[in-house]
């Protein structure tokens, strides 16, 4: 996310009440989480094996539960609980607006665009042109969808990130990261019914040109969906994933969080993915494999019945 205007880094501190180390003149220009980050964002550790990535991203600005040696240039804001005082940011910079319309003022819809009945539209919403939105799609704040864009019947875009902090030895034990991301569909996109595409925590969840979705997909927060995929019904897309372009997803295939799948890889029907995946190939199985070493897999194991009755009698 980025704020509308800099905001001197003196008070940030001063908002979150933390001690500030190093550069005091530094100007935040957003709020990003760290595989995201820019020159001039701010950015969150409270972890110390994440310390190294956090210090030396390009994070000028980073909120740390221990006071550490500073890198030149940066500013370190340290407090005991730098997801709080993140999530205390989030609300400051882009608080909740509640909707007064179905389809708020705030919107930009482009020309040609048909807007079926009972569409929620939320504020700060930008639809291109020649778009259709079939009945009962919502779409949430800050939303960006592109020309010529198809999105079917019950589709959610911009749902909140599924991102908690584990709290020990509270009733309630999960604190909720709050999300200021944005959803982005680009020109030439059909979504297909009942998919829930969320928005990055603090980044955005884009939707390349031209890619189809059939229905009943999930898009995690932050996921970055090249050009040109295809992908099947019941895909479940964990967040923080990098689909490249040409990716074909058949059903029901599950892809875990933090990888990359690359161009052109195929993967074949109820799948699961646990890692990167090299482009240009078939896989199958879970956890995939090669298709044509796991289909050989496969047959070995049909053939164990068979196999054992031989040594049995041996």
């Amino acid at each position: 996310m980025k704020f509308e205007a800099p905001v001197a880094v003196t008070d940030i501190a001063a908002f979150i009440g933390a001690e500030l180390v190093g550069n005091s003149q530094l100007m935040a220009t957003g709020l990003n989480e760290i595989h995201k980050v820019t020159t001039g964002d701010i950015s969150f550790v409270d972890f110390e094996k994440y310390y190294n990535a956090s210090l030396h991203s390009a994070a000028t600005i980073i909120i740390i539960n221990k006071k550490v040696d500073c890198p030149e240039g940066k500013a370190l804001l340290v407090l005991d609980d730098p997801f709080s005082a993140y999530v205390k940011l989030v609300n400051r910079f882009r608080p909740f607006e509640a909707a007064t319309k179905v389809i708020s003022d705030s919107a930009v819809i482009g020309a040609g665009t048909v807007i079926q009945p009972n569409v929620f539209i939320g504020n700060h919403v930008r639809i291109g042109s020649n778009c259709l939105i079939h009945p009962n799609v919502t779409i949430y704040d800050h939303c960006i969808i592109g020309d010529n864009v198809i999105i079917h019947a019950g589709t959610v875009l911009g749902a909140d990130a599924f991102y908690f902090k584990k709290r020990a030895n509270r009733e309630v034990m999960y604190d909720k990261m709050v999300s200021c991301g944005r959803v982005i569909i680009e020109d030439d996109v059909e979504l297909g019914a009942g998919c829930t595409i969320d928005k990055g925590v603090s980044g955005d969840t884009i939707i390349g040109r031209g890619t189809k979705l059939d229905n009943m997909i999930h898009v995690g927060h932050g996921t970055v969906i090249g050009r040109n995929c295809l992908i099947a019904a019941q895909v479940g897309i964990a967040g923080k994933v990098t689909l490249e372009d040409n990716v074909i997803l058949w059903g029901q295939v599950g892809i875990n969080k933090d990888l990359t799948i690359g161009k052109g890889a195929i993967i074949l029907g109820q799948s699961g993915v646990p890692g990167d995946v090299e482009g240009g190939k078939i896989y199958l199985g879970s956890p995939i494999e090669e298709a044509g070493v796991k289909k050989k897999e496969f047959n070995w194991v049909r053939r164990i019945p068979e196999i054992w009755e031989k040594v049995k009698n041996l």
